[in-house]
């Protein structure tokens, strides 16, 4: 029988090297698990898009304003080269049943006031309501391009509620100053202060010149400057109002004025 001692003895001595060599080895440490990672496919810049440019919107002009109407003066010529103001206030009377004062027409036209009478017995007034006067100076140039049987007339002192002093000058060559007083009726009395004729009126178709001046109780009339009459009035005793004119036709037709210009100044 073989003995085992040397056989045992190196086997156990492998056995206790390899038990050492693993308990003193540090264990092995595991990698930690990698984050998986996500891969971005890159994308391809969008595609240009047509840009179709919009119009701002159409806005609608402003509407044309009409100009404002000038300021009134207190002392002024109208010389027509435009239409008349709502500074005029008009006022017919008739003298028959058979007066229409729907044919008459007064315009502003190429620089003349024209008066055109198609009806008898029309007396047409034209009143400035801008403004009242205590004394005033009235001139106005007219030529008479119609029959010679008419009347034109300026006046001061007009109130609605009482009446005016009306002087009327006649192409026949007549003239006269007047109270036109308005009555409780409504109606218009035409009261008389003076009378005349003068040779300073041109008569027929001509042109005239015409003034009035009120100042205190003188009433003074002149015809292409001449003063033709003055008179102190202290019956009726007016004392303020507006200015005027007016034209008048009788029995005769066609009447038609054409009136350069209208002057309103101090006396």
């Amino acid at each position: 029988m073989k003995t085992l001692g040397p056989v045992f003895l190196f086997v156990s001595l492998l056995l206790v090297v390899g038990l050492a060599c693993n308990f003193g080895a540090p264990a092995p440490t595991q990698a930690p698990p990698q984050q998986p990672t996500q891969v971005v496919n890159p994308t391809s810049p969008p595609e240009p898009t047509d840009v179709i440019p919009t119009e701002a919107p159409a806005t609608e002009p402003p509407a044309p304003t009409e100009p404002p109407e000038p300021q009134a003066q207190k002392f002024f010529t109208e010389e027509f080269d435009s239409p008349l103001t709502s500074d005029w206030d008009i006022l017919t009377v008739t003298d028959s049943p058979d007066a229409d004062p729907d044919k008459v027409k007064v315009d502003a036209n190429n620089g003349k006031l024209v008066w055109d009478f198609d009806s008898e017995w029309v007396y047409y007034y034209m009143f400035n309501n801008a403004f009242d006067y205590e004394d005033v100076r009235v001139d106005v140039r007219a030529d008479n391009r119609g029959k010679n049987n008419n009347n034109i007339s300026l006046i001061c002192r007009y109130d609605p509620d009482t009446g005016w002093y009306e002087f009327n000058i006649s192409n026949n060559g007549l003239y006269d100053i007047y109270y036109a007083e308005v009555t409780s009726s409504g109606k218009i009395a035409y009261n008389s202060i003076v009378n005349g004729g003068s040779n300073s009126i041109k008569q027929g178709k001509a042109v005239n010149e015409y003034a009035i001046v009120c100042k205190g109780t003188e009433l003074t009339l002149y015809i292409n400057g001449d003063e033709v009459n003055s008179i102190n009035e202290r019956n009726f005793g007016l004392r303020s109002g507006q200015v005027g004119m007016s034209v008048s036709s009788f029995n005769v037709l066609p009447i038609l004025i054409e009136m350069d210009w209208f002057k309103v100044s101090e006396p």
